[in-house]
């Protein structure tokens, strides 16, 4: 009798079907750090499985360090983007201004890229998100705290990133923002506390959305690039600015005690 090259057909277990599902929402950036899953009644309602398969899969998902558990308030997605630079080099980074530089240089590298696959093959759907995160922008430009605004900018430019359907690029980036976010490359805050400076953010804001829109690859891209232009010309004014004032306020210190 011939050998044939056939092997027993297992069926997929449900929580296996149910971890893959779960893992690739993690991986495109669907559910992201910190956000609660719902409760284990709706998840295996809404998967169409019981109780003891999700409870299965998320205890494989727990054991992988994707998910984790919070007493008394539910199961969460894990920080995993916390791990991308050791302490130690986060301090580094924060210590030295060449790296705040490098920083936004390679934004403008990776962003620009973005923006051009986001023109290219972001969905309509891509489009109409970095269209609302505009809008948003527009109704918090308004208000004379600029907090709002500052945490509707990395918003706005990571849907830029998302829509670009890389998930290496996404993850990366969304590490990169989160370091932002915690002030270690530099203060957006005091960026947009000039009037001037938010006004002209907003305006290429603006530009990278209508390239955007129009799905005009090259455009876009140049107006990501000459945005992080701008930012990285206006951080080294206000770090020349700092140093003048603390030279002057040692003149006049100096002067009061003569």
């Amino acid at each position: 009798m011939r050998l044939m090259p056939f092997r027993p057909v297992n069926p997929e277990k449900l929580s296996t079907a149910v971890t893959q599902q779960i893992e690739k929402l993690i991986l495109r950036g669907i559910l992201r750090p910190g956000e609660r899953l719902p409760s284990e009644r709706e998840m295996s309602e809404r998967l169409g499985v019981s109780r003891p398969s999700l409870r299965e899969a998320i205890a494989g998902l727990q054991d992988k360090g994707l998910l984790t558990s919070r007493a008394g308030a539910g199961i969460f997605v894990a920080d995993v983007l916390g791990n991308a630079f050791s302490d130690a080099l986060v301090q580094l980074f924060a210590d030295h201004d060449e790296a705040h530089f490098d920083y936004i240089s390679f934004r403008r590298d990776l962003e620009g890229m973005a923006a051009e696959r986001a023109a290219r093959l972001g969905s309509d759907t891509d489009l109409k998100v970095v269209q609302t995160l505009l809008d948003k922008m527009e109704r918090a430009h308004e208000k004379p705290d600029p907090e709002e605004e500052a945490q509707l900018d990395a918003a706005f430019h990571l849907s830029i990133i998302e829509a670009s359907h890389n998930v290496i690029m996404l993850h990366m980036m969304r590490s990169m923002f989160q370091l932002l976010r915690e002030g270690v490359f530099y203060n957006r805050q005091v960026m947009f506390r000039q009037r001037s400076v938010r006004d002209t953010l907003l305006d290429q804001h603006r530009a990278i959305n209508a390239a955007l829109q129009a799905r005009d690859p090259g455009a876009a891209r140049a107006a990501v690039e000459a945005h992080l232009g701008f930012v990285q010309d206006a951080l080294s004014d206000q770090r020349k600015a700092a140093a003048h004032e603390a030279i002057a306020q040692q003149r006049f210190e100096h002067e009061k005690s003569r």
